[in-house]
């Protein structure tokens, strides 16, 4: 039997997840645009745009769009498990050097199941590692709807926030860094580099001592 006639790996049929769309991730972009909009007057042009956002591979299920968080159920057809074995084999050949390669499995990772956030983070990062930060936002972003989370992918975020000129974006990045690490000095420093003192360590603000006083 020749390869061409190998049975394709089973897909996955109507997966369903929830995924939080946040407001601070979307300045400026279409979705950002959706938070502006009213749900009741305007519903049939928000969810346009999340459907937009989200692709071919996503379909949208139901919205709930409140002031910070957008949360949407979706539908995926694609499979995971080959998905998940391509982003681990991505991932080996990231730590032996070979860097290009392991983007493009990345990308073929997403490709067989998007929502794998492992894959969408780990493109992310390497995308920032080589400067590519718009791009590395967008992978970024998509990585912490999906469930994603730590000081590694906020301070992976900060900084392409600040080289794309979103300013307060980066700080608010960097400081809810510094609420799961305090003594991160990573986001100390970039925080500082932007014009903002961090919280000292082991400190609270005077309102806080007040009132236990």
């Amino acid at each position: 039997m020749s390869a061409s006639d190998s049975p394709a790996p089973p897909r996955v049929p109507h997966k369903r997840r929830s995924l939080v769309i946040r407001r601070i991730d979307h300045v400026g972009d279409p979705v950002g645009i959706a938070f502006l909009e009213s749900p009741e007057t305007d519903g049939d042009a928000v969810l346009a745009r999340i459907r937009e956002y989200l692709g071919d591979r996503l379909r949208l299920v139901k919205a709930e769009v409140s002031h910070d968080e957008i949360t949407v159920e979706v539908e995926s057809h694609g499979w995971a498990e080959e998905g998940a074995r391509m982003a681990e084999a991505a991932r080996d050949l990231y730590r032996k050097g070979a860097r290009r390669a392991a983007l493009t499995m990345y990308r073929d990772a997403l490709d067989l199941d998007p929502l794998n956030a492992e894959a969408s983070l780990r493109l992310g990062l390497a995308l920032v590692e080589r400067e590519k930060f718009a791009d590395a936002f967008a992978a970024l972003k998509r990585a912490r709807e999906f469930g994603a989370s730590g000081v590694e992918l906020l301070n992976a975020l900060a900084r392409s926030a600040a080289a794309l000129g979103r300013r307060a974006s980066a700080i608010a990045y960097y400081e809810e860094a510094l609420k799961i690490e305090p003594r991160n000095f990573v986001a100390r420093r970039a925080l500082g580099a932007l014009g903002r003192t961090p919280l000292q360590s082991g400190k609270e603000p005077g309102s806080v001592r007040s009132r236990r006083d």
